[in-house]
């Protein structure tokens, strides 16, 4: 009996699923922490890209005083980066794939949407060191003028991000595999998909500014 009003007494205070619920509450917002923490994140990161690409649009055509080379808009290859940049944005479409599967618990689909996805943001990547590889044998580094700095700047900072995006998907898939994630956390996934999409909208935005526009 006292075991009985002891366990009475602790779901009164502290509600009955406080201690035994793993999944994520949400607040007043309707959202849970982990999703306010990361759209919060991607706020902080419009404003960094908003920077840089205002900071290349201001270098673009500045090569120095005292140095010399080619800039980045002499050495463009469209048609590649037009390329590259579809396998990216079909990479979105995965990804929703990816999050619908697992909703559904149909973890083996899951599996699939997320290995597809980071194995299409993989040849982004890989492009992108084509293209820089390219750029340098025609002698334009990070170095060689303003303009490249700048160009380097901004479109590496976004290689990065697309890196580690692809290493969060790479991770979800072990976690999905091994059968730490499934139906009930589907949020997770869903949450890095933000993430995902937030870098190809912000890539569309990059390839009009800097490739596109003369």
């Amino acid at each position: 009996m006292t075991d009985v009003a002891e366990s009475s007494t602790s779901q009164l205070a502290y509600g009955p699923t406080d201690w035994d619920d793993h999944h994520h509450l949400p607040t007043n917002t309707g959202l849970t922490n982990e999703k306010i923490t990361m759209w919060a994140f991607l706020g902080s990161d419009c404003l960094l890209f908003g920077s840089l690409v205002s900071t290349y649009l201001l270098l673009r055509n500045r090569v120095g005083p005292s140095t010399r080379g080619p800039t980045a808009a002499d050495l463009f290859d469209i048609p590649f980066t037009s390329v590259s940049s579809f396998v990216l944005l079909m990479s979105s479409l995965t990804m929703v794939l990816a999050v619908t599967s697992i909703q559904r618990a149909e973890m083996e689909r899951c599996k699939l949407w997320l290995l597809t996805t980071a194995a299409l943001g993989s040849i982004f990547i890989a492009g992108q060191v084509y293209e820089f590889t390219g750029f340098y044998r025609e002698g334009l580094g990070f170095t060689t003028n303003i303009s490249s700095s700048a160009f380097f700047t901004l479109t590496g900072f976004h290689g990065v991000h697309v890196s580690l995006g692809i290493v969060m998907l790479v991770t979800m898939w072990v976690l999905v595999s091994g059968g730490y994630l499934g139906p009930d956390r589907a949020e997770t996934i869903e949450i890095i998909g933000l993430y995902w999409h937030f870098v190809d909208i912000v890539w569309i935005v990059i390839f009009a500014v800097v490739y596109l526009i003369p």
